[in-house]
């Protein structure tokens, strides 16, 4: 899984950025706020980014706040929210914003978003609602969280990956991975979460 991407900004625009590494061009979708604070082109620059994989292609997802992906992954991680809506959602709103709306169980300020209807907000809203208040209380006691997200959902990108390599459908890995986190808790490591899905398989 490619993590982030260090190297110089070749080209900008609302929706996509392209960083040179090495003279590798590497394309990068981006959400409006990270194209906000994005340096001018040639300039070097840091993206973090989610490599979504497909049958039909590799796409990545970039972002220059670590919150703003980590906030990203949560939603994806909500059925029915693929990449592409994810993006779309933290480009209609800020990380503040979308983790406000959830926690106070605004579903008209969810479902305002486009590709968003009502079901999947209220889906949004019941799947993540208590994981943003724990959030939320830790950020108060002086806990950093987005380690805690992203080492989370990097565990869970690097089983799903293993799993896909091993022949499972995408689809169906990433329900069994649902199911075992849920069942388990969020702090199983990589291995762990591909025995479990071995052995359920």
């Amino acid at each position: 899984m490619i993590a982030y991407l260090d190297g110089k900004l070749a080209y900008k625009d609302a929706t996509l950025a392209i960083v040179d590494i090495l003279g590798v061009g590497y394309e990068v979708r981006i959400s409006l706020a990270t194209y906000s604070k994005l340096p001018a082109e040639g300039a070097a620059t840091k993206i973090y980014t989610y490599q979504h994989i497909k049958e039909d292609g590799h796409t990545l997802y970039g972002f220059l706040d670590p919150s703003e992906k980590a906030l990203f992954m949560l939603l994806i991680s909500v059925s029915g929210i693929g990449p592409g809506t994810g993006i779309v959602m933290v480009s209609s709103m800020s990380v503040g914003e979308i983790r406000e709306a959830i926690v106070s169980e605004n579903v008209r300020a969810i479902q305002s978003i486009k590709g968003v209807g009502p079901k999947t907000a209220q889906r949004v809203i019941l799947e993540l609602k208590d994981k943003l208040r724990k959030d939320e209380l830790l950020a108060k006691a002086g806990v950093d969280t987005v380690p805690l997200a992203r080492q989370h959902n990097t565990r869970r990108a690097e089983a799903l990956q293993a799993l896909v390599t091993l022949g499972f459908a995408r689809a169906a890995a990433e329900k069994q991975l649902d199911q075992i986190q849920h069942k388990h808790g969020g702090e199983l490591s990589v291995e762990e979460l591909i025995k479990f899905a071995l052995k359920s398989h």
